[in-house]
C-alpha cells in the first residue's frame, strides 16, 4: 500500500483544549504522526490514534527545542515516509505561528497540504474576558504586533500603533514590556490603560488592570511571567475590573 504524504497545519487554540474547532479534532484522530508546539495543551494528543507518532518541537520564552529549520525538514520527512502529519500549534497557525514559512517548504516537495484555523490568543483571550478589541465611539480598529522581531528589537509597527486611536495587542512581547511602555509614555499617554493576560483560558490564568504609568509596578507585584499578552488602548477601561481600580483610586 503506497503512503499518501499530506501536511495539515492545525490551530490548537490559546490553552483551553476545548478552544480547538470539530475540524481540528477531526484532523488529529487522522494523524499518522503529530508534531506539536510548547503552546498546545497536551490534553488534545488524547485524541490521536494509539500508534500516532508524537514529536514535541516546541519553544518557550524564545528557547528553541528544535530549530525551524529542522521542523520544515521533518514534516517532510514524515509525510513522505509515515504519510498524514499534523503540525499543531498554539494559537492560529498564520498569526506568528509561521505556518506560513512551513507551507512554503512543504510545497517544495509536492506534497498536499491544509491549515484549519484556531483561535488566536489575541482575539480569544481578550474575548473570554469580556474585552472588546473594537468598540462604537472609542476604537475603529486593533493591531495585532509582536513584540519582537527576529534579530530581537521591538517591532516598528510599534511606534505606529501608539500614535493611533487604534487598541493594540502584543504577542510575545511580555520581556519587552518597560520598552513598550517607554513609546507610549513619550507621547504623554500615561493614563492610557493596559491590561496583561498570562496563561489566558488555562486555570492559572492571571490577569491585570493598570494603566501605562502603574504596569512596570503592577506587574512585578503580581508576578506576572511568561505566556502573557498585552492589550493597550482606551476599550481596556470597559473591562468591570478596570472600572473597580478607578473608583478605588478615586477614593483614596
Amino acid at each position: 500500500m503506497s503512503i499518501k504524504a499530506k501536511v495539515t497545519l492545525v490551530g490548537a487554540g490559546p490553552g483551553d483544549p476545548e478552544l480547538i474547532s470539530l475540524k481540528g479534532i477531526k484532523a488529529i484522530e487522522k494523524a499518522d504522526v503529530i508534531l506539536y508546539d510548547a503552546l498546545v495543551n497536551e490534553e488534545l494528543l488524547d485524541y490521536a490514534a494509539p500508534d500516532c507518532i508524537k514529536i514535541y518541537v516546541g519553544k518557550r520564552a524564545e528557547q528553541l527545542s528544535t530549530s525551524q529549520d529542522e521542523i520544515n525538514r521533518l514534516l517532510v520527512d514524515y509525510a513522505l515516509n509515515y504519510g498524514h502529519v499534523v503540525r499543531l500549534k498554539g494559537g492560529d497557525p498564520f498569526v506568528f505561528g509561521r505556518g506560513g514559512e512551513e507551507i512554503d517548504y512543504v510545497h517544495q516537495y509536492g506534497i498536499e497540504t491544509s491549515v484549519v484555523p484556531g483561535i488566536s490568543s489575541a482575539i480569544g483571550l481578550t474575548g473570554l474576558q469580556q474585552l472588546p478589541l473594537t468598540y462604537r465611539g472609542i476604537s475603529e480598529s486593533f493591531w495585532v504586533i509582536t513584540g519582537s522581531r527576529s534579530d530581537g528589537s521591538l517591532s516598528k509597527d510599534l511606534y505606529l500603533a501608539a500614535e493611533s486611536k487604534a487598541t493594540v495587542v502584543v504577542l510575545m512581547g511580555y520581556g519587552k514590556l518597560a520598552e513598550i511602555v517607554n513609546i507610549y509614555r513619550e507621547r504623554n499617554l500615561h493614563n492610557l490603560p493596559i491590561a496583561l493576560i498570562q496563561n489566558g483560558s488555562l486555570p492559572n490564568e492571571k490577569v491585570v488592570f493598570a494603566t501605562i504609568e502603574s504596569i512596570l509596578d503592577e506587574s512585578t507585584e503580581k508576578r506576572v511571567g511568561v505566556p502573557a499578552i498585552i492589550v493597550i488602548g482606551e476599550v481596556v477601561a470597559k473591562h468591570r475590573l478596570f472600572q473597580e481600580i478607578k473608583e478605588k483610586a478615586l477614593t483614596l
